[in-house]
C-alpha cells in the first residue's frame, strides 16, 4: 500500500487519503473536498471515454482488458483497499489459482457474482461454500502474503 501524498488543496504532507472521483485529485479532508469540488472542472469518466473514442483512442481491443481503462480502475476513491497492479499480475501467474479455476463449479459461482445486482450479499452467501473460501484464501495469500513478524527465527 502506498503512503498518502500531499493534499492538493491545503498542501498537508502525507495526508491526502482521498481522491476526487471526477479528476483524481488527492485531498485530505471534508473541507478540502468541498473546496476542490467547487473548483473541479474535470469531466466525469464517461465524458473522458467519449473524448478518447472521438480522438480515435478507443478502448483496448484486447478482450482480457474488458471495458475499463486502466486509469478508471486506478482512480477509484478508496485508495486504502486498492491492490497494486503488480500484485494483481501475480494472480495470473499462480499455478494454484489456475488449478482452482479449472473447477467448473467455482467458475459458475464467479460468473453468478459477476452478473448479480447485489454482489455483496451473494459474496457473503458464497463464503459459506468451502470451494469459494479456498479460492478467496488463495487470492488473498497471493496479493497479501502473511507477514513473517510472528515467526520465530530458526
Amino acid at each position: 500500500m502506498r503512503a498518502p501524498g500531499p493534499c492538493a488543496e491545503c498542501g498537508a504532507r502525507g495526508a491526502a487519503r482521498y481522491r476526487c472521483p471526477r479528476c483524481g485529485t488527492a485531498y485530505c479532508s471534508v473541507p478540502c473536498c468541498r473546496t476542490h469540488r467547487e473548483r473541479c472542472a474535470a469531466e466525469p469518466r464517461q465524458e473522458r471515454l467519449r473524448q478518447r473514442e472521438a480522438a480515435g483512442q478507443g478502448p483496448t481491443p484486447d478482450p482480457t482488458h474488458g471495458p475499463w481503462a486502466l486509469e478508471d480502475i486506478l482512480s477509484e476513491e478508496d485508495e486504502q483497499d486498492r491492490v497494486p497492479l503488480e500484485k494483481l499480475k501475480l494472480l495470473g501467474e499462480s499455478e494454484e489459482l489456475r488449478d482452482l479455476l479449472l473447477n467448473p463449479h467455482l467458475r459458475q459461482l464467479l460468473l453468478t457474482i459477476d452478473q448479480a445486482q447485489d454482489k455483496s450479499s451473494l459474496m457473503r452467501r458464497f463464503m459459506q461454500e468451502p470451494l469459494f473460501v479456498e479460492f478467496a484464501d488463495c487470492c488473498l495469500s497471493i496479493v497479501e502474503p502473511p507477514e513473517k513478524e510472528n515467526v520465530l527465527p530458526e
